[in-house]
């Protein structure tokens, strides 16, 4: 199997992209960030894709409760160590689909993404 959804189980948005999948018929394991834990190698890989700002949920609590300094003067670097630290500021879900990285979950974008 080469699909992976990556998240956390209590959002929504993962919740939802859960369901789509089963609803379809796709197999994919799921990797829990809290349970499983992330690494850096897996964020620069996504991140090589994606783009660190877009991984980056800044409207979640976790980065809102951030110090100053942390939040401040954001690059890669600081970025990806900062997601490493604190998972829950990944933005969800990650999916992972015959060898690309896919960030968000809307119904459209993965009709596209398994057709």
């Amino acid at each position: 199997m080469n699909t992976v959804l990556y998240g956390i189980p209590n959002c929504d948005t993962i919740k939802k992209a859960k369901k789509w999948l089963s609803d379809n018929n796709q197999d994919y394991s799921f990797h829990d960030y809290r349970k499983d834990g992330i690494d850096s190698d897996f964020l620069e890989k996504a991140e090589s894709e994606l783009g660190w700002e877009a991984m980056l949920n800044k409207r979640g609590t976790t980065f809102r409760q951030l110090d100053d300094a942390d939040k401040s003067e954001l690059n890669r670097e600081k970025a990806l160590a900062l997601l490493v630290q604190y998972p829950a500021m990944v933005k969800r879900p990650i999916l992972f689909h015959r060898n690309a990285f896919h960030i968000g979950f809307k119904p459209a974008q993965y009709e596209e993404i398994f057709c």
